[in-house]
């Protein structure tokens, strides 16, 4: 029987190792053959099988979801169907904000600032503003509410998406760790942390380490943050709460 180490079956998926590990960890996946020199090697079933976690994972399956339609295969239509949901909720949000987009575009090719009104179009239910608001309401620090505003409102279309695009890479590594298991205390989440509040501080306001513990405990408790969070990726907001508390000792 023909089996393959670790490190080619990574390269043939177009994967990490890492994330072969983290599978055989959570027992989604693991390599079900030994060779005489004692290392493990997947077979062509496991290799197979990955083929079908990966599938279900570019329909937007969870690995729970996954490791139950494996295990039940009867189940794959309910699934699907959810996945399917929650894919046509993420199209109806990208329509609207292409529409947005259109007309942060045509302001930006005039030279002028987008409104308020086309910020909430381009990106959503959420204004970056609250933050700063919030900020001021918490803890008084009516400084950085002003400076926040002085900033945004004078911010191009090109600004607020390459501020869009730093905070995506953040939370793209932020649900990496979750998926590896990472502890919230870790050092990687606590660079991650160092990096989330070095983003407020360049696009808001100066993000002080008591400001943004305080943005972190309400990133949990408050449901508005939690769900506008919990968009990248389910789990997100609390776990960057922990990872906050954690690295100024909460």
């Amino acid at each position: 029987m023909t089996t393959s180490t670790i490190g080619d079956v990574a390269r043939m998926a177009g994967i990490t190792v890492r994330t072969l590990h983290h599978y055989d960890a959570i027992g989604l996946l693991s390599p079900s053959e030994r060779r005489p020199n004692g290392y493990r090697a997947y077979t062509g079933e496991d290799v197979g099988r990955l083929h079908e976690i990966l599938t279900y994972r570019e329909l937007g399956l969870g690995l729970d979801e996954i490791e139950h339609i494996l295990a039940e295969p009867k189940g794959i239509v309910e699934a699907l169907v959810e996945a399917r949901k929650r894919v046509d909720v993420q199209i109806d949000r990208l329509l609207r904000i292409a529409g947005g987009l259109e007309q942060a575009i045509e302001a930006a090719k005039k030279g002028t600032p987008m409104t308020p009104q086309e910020r909430l179009e381009a990106f959503g239910d959420f204004d970056p503003d609250e933050y700063a608001a919030e900020a001021e309401e918490r803890w008084g620090d009516t400084d950085a509410y002003a400076e926040s505003a002085r900033r945004t409102a004078s911010y191009s279309a090109g600004d607020w998406k390459r501020l869009g695009e730093e905070a995506e890479a953040i939370n793209t590594e932020l649900l990496a760790l979750m998926e590896r298991d990472v502890p919230a205390d870790g050092d990687e989440t606590a660079r991650l942390v160092d990096a989330h509040r070095s983003h407020i501080s360049k696009w808001f306001y100066e993000c002080t380490p008591e400001i943004h513990a305080g943005l972190g405990a309400m990133y949990a408790a408050d449901e508005r943050f939690r769900r506008n969070i919990d968009k990248a990726g389910p789990g997100l907001a609390q776990y960057l709460s922990d990872a906050i508390a954690a690295r100024y000792g909460g």
